[in-house]
């Protein structure tokens, strides 16, 4: 079965950007077609079946929105991808309330792009694969999805996801507002969970206690770890407002045990201390003891007889020296009043040869 995908931008490097981004799938099944206007992207769709549409929001003459809905009126079933550089929230709201599956900034994310494509056409997900599960973990994970869907009920949160070390949803309840860069985001947020695993280490934390609240934003975000692998990820309207901030945390932390229960039934370990002492340097630990044991082992252990040897001859060598400088020391007091030279004598051994009298 064919997917045939528009690709509309009056930017000649974006069409070429996104379609060279869109052959990196490697499926044959994608035809991409190209148009450079709202008006030939019309003609296009009326001479084939146009399943994904992906389109600039400001083009030259009818708009990215009008686009849309004038292809829709010939393919209902059409999914539309915004790429705009426009960040005006209103037009965003525009985009979203026309039914756009996604919406992207420029630069596009290529990542979160390719995602969003994959889910869009309903294609084996290649980006961000889905972790197979065996019959009695499904059942397990069963579990913690009707956990994350009554909290979000109870909370009246718009998603809740439960994510995993490498960046993975493990269960999730609910969509977020804007769904393009949840790659990204849910990148960022396990990269926070690791440096939060890293400042407990530095703590000496035996738990990970660590709460994150994002305000103020398309949606309120309370992100806080489950165990060093695993995380939740709460979204929704107002969830940080003064006046639910602790309904929200309190409630979070139910959960938290709760999905810790579980995943400890599944046979999910790595507690936060068991990391620390794996993670610690030999070194850090009681050093003063560790040095000690060091001088005591290095005084009591004997010399190789290699060094021995070497020992022993830098005493014979010391030996000599001291010898030497005694020869010299004698010499010099024997023969100190002799001259220099050779050819010259002195007076006492001119009177000893005769050759001066004595008493001159």
């Amino acid at each position: 079965m064919s997917h045939n995908v528009l690709l509309v931008d009056d930017h000649r490097d974006i069409l070429r950007l996104l379609h060279s981004t869109l052959d990196t799938l490697k499926n044959k099944e994608i035809k991409i077609s190209e148009s450079p206007s709202g008006e030939e992207a019309l003609l296009a769709s009326g001479r084939n079946q146009i399943d994904l549409l992906i389109t600039d929001y400001m083009l030259p003459g009818m708009s990215g929105v009008e686009l849309m809905h004038k292809i829709r009126a010939r393919h209902p079933e059409v999914k539309v991808i915004f790429i705009t550089g426009m960040t005006d929230k209103k037009m965003r709201d525009e985009m979203f309330n026309g039914g756009a599956l996604a919406i992207f900034d420029k630069p596009v994310p290529l990542a979160d792009f390719l995602d969003v494509v994959e889910r869009g056409l309903g294609l084996v997900q290649t980006i961000f694969p889905p972790e197979k599960k065996g019959e009695q973990e499904e059942e397990r994970h069963s579990r913690v999805s009707d956990l994350l869907a009554n909290f979000r009920q109870d909370v009246k949160a718009e998603a809740v996801f439960l994510l995993n070390d490498r960046g993975l949803v493990q269960a999730r309840t609910g969509k977020l507002h804007d769904s393009s860069m949840e790659v990204s985001l849910i990148s960022t947020l396990m990269s926070i969970h690791n440096a939060s695993l890293k400042v407990a280490r530095h703590n000496h934390q035996e738990t990970i206690d660590s709460y994150h609240v994002f305000s103020g934003g398309d949606h309120d975000l309370l992100f806080i770890p489950v165990t060093p692998l695993y995380a939740l990820l709460v979204a929704g309207d107002n969830l940080a407002a003064e006046d639910r901030i602790l309904e929200t945390v309190s409630g979070l932390l139910a959960l938290r045990a709760e999905v810790e229960k579980s995943l400890k039934s599944m046979g999910v370990t790595g507690e936060l201390k068991a990391l620390v002492e794996k993670d610690r340097p030999a070194s850090s630990s009681a050093p003063t003891v560790v040095a000690k044991k060091q001088t005591d082992r290095l005084a009591a252990a004997v010399p190789a007889p290699e060094m021995e040897a070497l020992l022993k001859d830098a005493a014979s060598q010391k030996a000599q020296a001291t010898n030497a400088d005694d020869f010299w020391d004698q010499a010099a007091e024997k023969h100190g009043n002799k001259p220099a030279n050779s050819e010259v004598i002195s007076l006492e051994e001119a009177r000893k040869l005769g050759i001066i009298p004595d008493g001159k």
